[in-house]
C-alpha cells in the first residue's frame, strides 16, 4: 500500500515514539543512546523498514545526521562499509544513518527508477522523513543540521527528498542526476560530485549504460544550473586543480551550489576502498584517487545550517 502524502505528517509523529529495536532508552534522551553501530526498524506505508545508526563516542546532545543513501544493489551496511562515514564521524562528532532501500533500490519518483521500489510506488520520502524524525527525536540532532547525501540511485533518491521535503540543510548526490519534478524546491544548498567518464549516469546527460534500469537525465553542468536558478545564485566562479575542477557559486543567506567535477572517473564515490570482486560483478569502475568525497562533503556540510 501507498503511503499518501497527507498522512506523512502522522506517520513521522508516530515515528518519534519508536526506540531502536531491543534499546530501552527513552526517546529524546541522547545520553542514553548507544555508540557505535546499531540496526533499528519501523513501519512505514506498511512495510518493515530498516535502516542503521552510527553514534561516535564522541556525539553530545545538539549533534548533526548525515543521511547516507546506497546506490542500486548496495545497502545500509554496504554504505558503512565502503564510504568512510563513520571514521568521519569519530572526527567530527555527529551522528550517521544508513537506510536501506526496498531489494535494494530506490523509488524516485521519476525515470521509471529503479527496480521494485519503483513498481510498487514504495514512498520512500515517507520512510525516511520518518527515520529522520525518530534519529533527530532520539539522539537530541540538532534539526537545523540535517544532511543528506547518496551515491547513484542513491543520489537520484537525494534530489527527490530535496524536491519533496525541507528536512535537509544541505544535500550531495555523487554519480547522480535528478529524475523527479522539482518545480519549486525550497533554497538548500547543493554539492554535486561527477565523473566525465561515467556511463552509467552520463555527465552530457542522456540515455546511460546499465544492464537493469537506463538513466536519462539532463547533463550535470544544466542541472547545476537549474540549482542556481533555485538558490536565486549568481554565475560561479570556477577553479581547477588537476583533473578535479570546482564550480562553486555563493547564494543568498549563505548558502551554496557548487559542482565538483573529475575528468576521467567514472561510476564509483570517489575516495573509496576498492572492492574488485564487486566491481568485477556490477561492472562497476574503480573509485576515483583524485578527490576523497566523504571529507570534502562533511566539509560542506559543516558550512552551512538550515
Amino acid at each position: 500500500m501507498r503511503l499518501t502524502r497527507p498522512l506523512l505528517a502522522v506517520l513521522t509523529a508516530a515515528a518519534l515514539l519508536l526506540t531502536a529495536a531491543g534499546c530501552t532508552a527513552r526517546p529524546g534522551d541522547a545520553a542514553a543512546q548507544p555508540t557505535g553501530s546499531t540496526e533499528h526498524s519501523l513501519e512505514s506505508g506498511g512495510i518493515s523498514r530498516d535502516y542503521r545508526v552510527y553514534r561516535p563516542a564522541g556525539a553530545r546532545a545538539g549533534a548533526a545526521l548525515v543521511v547516507v543513501l546506497h546506490g542500486g544493489y548496495g545497502s545500509g551496511a554496504q554504505a558503512e562499509r565502503a564510504y568512510g562515514w563513520n571514521e568521519q564521524a569519530d572526527s567530527d562528532g555527529f551522528v550517521v544513518a544508513y537506510p536501506d532501500g526496498l531489494a535494494r533500490a530506490w523509488n524516485t519518483e521519476g525515470g521509471d527508477c529503479c527496480g521494485p521500489a519503483e513498481r510498487r510506488s514504495v514512498d520512500d520520502v515517507a520512510f525516511i522523513s520518518a527515520m529522520v524524525a525518530a534519529i533527530t527525536n532520539d539522539h537530541g540532532i540538532d534539526p537545523s543540521r540535517v544532511y543528506l547525501t547518496g551515491m547513484s540511485n542513491g543520489g537520484i533518491m537525494a534530489y527527490t527528498l530535496t524536491c519533496r521535503t525541507t528536512l535537509f540543510a544541505a544535500v550531495a548526490p555523487v554519480a547522480a542526476t535528478q529524475l523527479a519534478d522539482c518545480p519549486t524546491p525550497a533554497p538548500v544548498s547543493v554539492l554535486h560530485i561527477h565523473g566525465t567518464a561515467d556511463e552509467a549516469v552520463r555527465y552530457d546527460g542522456g540515455p546511460g549504460d546499465n544492464t537493469s534500469t537506463v538513466i536519462d537525465g539532463p547533463p550535470v553542468p544544466e542541472l547545476h544550473n537549474q540549482w542556481r536558478r533555485h538558490n536565486g545564485c549568481p554565475d560561479p566562479t570556477t577553479t581547477t586543480a588537476g583533473p578535479v575542477t570546482t564550480s562553486r557559486a555563493t547564494c543568498p543567506a549563505d548558502r551554496e551550489v557548487t559542482l565538483i567535477t573529475i575528468d576521467g572517473a567514472g561510476h564509483q564515490w570517489p575516495g573509496a576502498d576498492r572492492t574488485p570482486m564487486r566491481e568485477r560483478l556490477l561492472g562497476t569502475d574503480p573509485p576515483s584517487t583524485a578527490l576523497n568525497a566523504t571529507a570534502t562533503i562533511a566539509q560542506f556540510f559543516t558550512q552551512h545550517h538550515r
